[in-house]
């Protein structure tokens, strides 16, 4: 018997629909990603963390789940608002409906929702915090008005590891070209890795030992190794404290390369500022210009922070633009090397087109050398 049930943002809006996953609600920050496809690695990003997210495609779980596709051990997010899903997923990969899925992991979920709406409202309004569940409307936006924003928010800490491991699995069946002997070291900050990023760490011929994000400089050099890997990663950069002083010690005495909240971090470590887009950008097909190229790249994002464009004169030098709205999508500091991209080089789910930043990487590591 279908359960019905309410999505109910903090401005007092809300939207009706069916729950499809697990009992409860789930209280967060209100986003819309624009992929047609990759859902699970949706689900599974650590960057989604205490976010409710939407789907702008019209039907989700065609192709059913499969444990290859996960990006975390488990889902990070708050809560799933679909359109459809489908009820008979076909796949000879899949392993298990979407909504067991959902429920296994306690996901609590809404279809049957107007997410075209939805995605209107939050591009016109912004994103905001919003409940899901079966409870009355007004008790849910009782929830929402009372959950903290994500402004000022470090998440980094709840979704990164909090021991030290080494990464050796690499790109398997995915694999583009032949992997390369793991002849460089490198330590990887975990504010919240996708899997996908250490696996072509990985094939680009790194051997990668992952840290906590509450790391130390002194701890990463201990390891003595040739590069450090910034990670992608949830919440507000400007309060990962301890990240962006790792990074500070950092520059200068190793290679570095960030993505996304890496990057972040990065740019806020040589005196640049961040600041909160009104409704981020999150899906598969986001157009960025190389500046030092003129080449455009049709890449996969996931961030609801920025770094100020302007904040960045004198302090390094912006690489990478959004075309969409001209904001900053890379940035490169000439002294250190160092340098990183707003966006996921790869992919997973999106295209490959900027997957020869790793290789960039494992140069620059080799010119160091």
């Amino acid at each position: 018997m279908a359960r019905k049930g309410w999505l109910v943002l903090a401005d007092g809006t809300r939207f009706e629909g069916e729950l499809v996953g697990a009992a409860g609600v789930a209280v967060g920050e209100v986003v819309f990603t624009t992929g047609m496809t990759g859902y699970q690695e949706v689900l599974t990003d650590p960057s989604y963390c205490d976010q409710i997210v939407t789907m702008t495609a019209p039907q989700i779980g065609n192709t059913g789940t499969t444990p290859e596709d996960d990006e975390a051990a488990a889902p990070a997010l708050a809560g799933f608002v679909v359109r459809e899903m489908s009820p008979a997923p076909s796949n000879w990969r899949s392993r298990e409906t979407l909504p067991d899925y959902l429920r296994r992991h306690g996901i609590v979920a809404l279809a049957g929702v107007d997410t075209r709406a939805l995605t209107l409202h939050i591009r016109e309004q912004g994103a905001m915090m919003g409940a899901l569940g079966d409870e009355s409307p007004a008790t849910l936006h009782d929830h929402a008005r009372a959950a903290p924003p994500m402004t000022g928010r470090n998440l980094a800490e709840k979704v990164g590891t909090t021991s030290p491991y080494e990464w050796t699995e690499g790109l398997g069946p995915w694999r583009l070209e032949p992997s390369r002997p793991a002849e460089r070291h490198v330590v990887a900050l975990d504010f919240g890795a996708k899997r996908a990023i250490l696996r072509c760490l990985r094939e680009a011929g790194c051997r990668v030992t992952v840290l906590p994000p509450t790391a130390t400089a002194e701890e990463v050099l201990a390891l003595e190794p040739d590069g450090v890997f910034l990670s992608n990663g949830p919440g507000d950069p400007a309060a990962v404290t301890q990240g962006r002083r790792t990074v500070e010690a950092l520059l200068g005495k190793k290679p570095i390369f960030g993505i996304c909240l890496g990057h972040q971090l990065l740019a806020l470590a040589l005196g640049g500022r961040s600041y909160k887009l009104k409704f981020g950008h999150r899906g598969l097909n986001q157009p960025v210009k190389d500046l030092s190229t003129g080449r455009v790249e049709i890449t996969s994002q996931n961030h609801g922070f920025a770094i100020d464009v302007e904040s960045l004169r004198g302090h390094c030098t912006l690489s990478h633009v959004h075309l969409n709205d001209g904001t900053c999508e890379g940035i490169e500091h000439p002294e250190s090397g160092a340098f990183g991209v707003q966006y996921h080089p790869e992919a997973s789910a999106g295209p490959h087109d900027a997957r020869y930043l790793f290789d960039r990487f494992v140069e620059r590591i080799d010119a160091w050398k």
